[in-house]
């Protein structure tokens, strides 16, 4: 097993103070505090080599968790085992086999080249000249780190200087990955190519990958399994897949029909939209190939698409559904 939580819990002890003067001074004298329950109860288990997606709203108790599992944070209680460590007893050996990428922060230098930070990592990491060159001749082929490791990091875009952070933090190897929306802020090019290379970095390596993005697009091409938080709570742990077909019992029915076509389209599911000649039917799971049948054996159709609702609205749902017993 890599990564083992059971019971975790982390909360703060936060100082509240109302509006105005009056309260102002009142705190100089007499403080009051909340305690925020930011992680309540929280276990789960990842296998070696597993990507799972980490999903939830802003606040949900994402990122706190992270940083207990990466050592940033300790809990205020339950056990984290990763690959058999203690995070919180920020080991030397534990800090060479894992790497925390956060989306909105920066190791890197700025003023400064990427290859002199890679560089800096290499004396830090302590790591062997030879394995160094391999790996660093391995990241800038797959990433196309190239033109790039001349340059003031001021002088890259968002998305170069993501694929520079992403070979920074993999140049010693890390068998622990730690993803905190790596694609945050990139272009829908950029972010492919960050999701291709994290897949392939993953089956070469068979990195374990703890992934929290709120573009369901890096989700739905890198994790088959999703932990689901919200509110410090865990709802759900499961595959994608399942998740969606029980909070989404429907399929999208997608079907072009020649201009001018006309009939009784809520007698095969609800209509969603009907523009331009492109019907959009949401029909229950089990009735989808009954009604595809009759729509192509009594209209003239020109193209018909089944899929899965966009899994935005999925995560959605699971948001709502906090009581549902998945």
């Amino acid at each position: 097993m890599s990564i083992q939580v059971q019971d975790l819990n982390k909360f703060f002890r936060v100082h509240v103070r109302q509006e105005g003067w009056t309260e102002a001074l009142r705190s100089l004298f007499k403080r009051e505090y909340q305690t925020v329950e930011a992680v309540k109860d929280v276990s789960f288990t990842i296998n070696t080599g597993e990507i799972v997606g980490f999903l939830g709203p802003n606040g949900a108790g994402k990122t706190t968790t992270i940083k207990m599992l990466a050592g940033l944070l300790h809990p205020t209680s339950g056990r984290i085992e990763v690959n058999g460590f203690k995070p919180q007893d920020q080991k030397n050996e534990f800090k060479k086999m894992m790497s925390l990428v956060m989306g909105q922060k920066s190791q890197l230098i700025w003023d400064i080249p990427p290859m002199e930070t890679f560089l800096v990592n290499k004396s830090v990491y302590e790591i062997d000249e030879k394995v160094f060159r391999q790996t660093l001749d391995e990241l800038v082929e797959l990433l196309e780190l190239a033109p790039l490791l001349g340059k003031p990091v001021r002088n890259l875009s968002l998305g170069q200087r993501m694929k520079c952070e992403l070979a920074a933090s993999l140049l010693h190897r890390p068998s622990i990955l730690f993803l905190d929306e790596p694609t945050i802020g990139l272009d829908v090019d950029t972010q492919e190519k960050v999701r291709q290379f994290i897949a392939k970095y993953n089956r070469e390596h068979k990195t374990t990958i703890l992934l929290t993005s709120h573009y369901m697009g890096d989700v739905t091409a890198l994790c088959e399994r999703v932990l689901i938080i919200n509110h410090g709570k865990l709802l759900y742990d499961g595959e994608l897949q399942v998740l969606t077909e029980r909070l989404t019992p429907y399929k999208l029915l997608e079907v072009r029909l020649p201009s001018g076509s006309q009939g009784q389209w809520d007698a095969f599911g609800e209509v969603v939209s009907f523009v331009d000649g492109k019907l959009t039917l949401r029909v229950a799971r089990d009735r989808v190939p009954f009604v595809s049948s009759e729509l192509l054996a009594n209209f003239e159709i020109n193209d018909l698409n089944i899929q899965d609702p966009p899994m935005e609205e999925v995560i959605t749902l699971a948001f709502q559904e906090e009581s549902h017993d998945y």
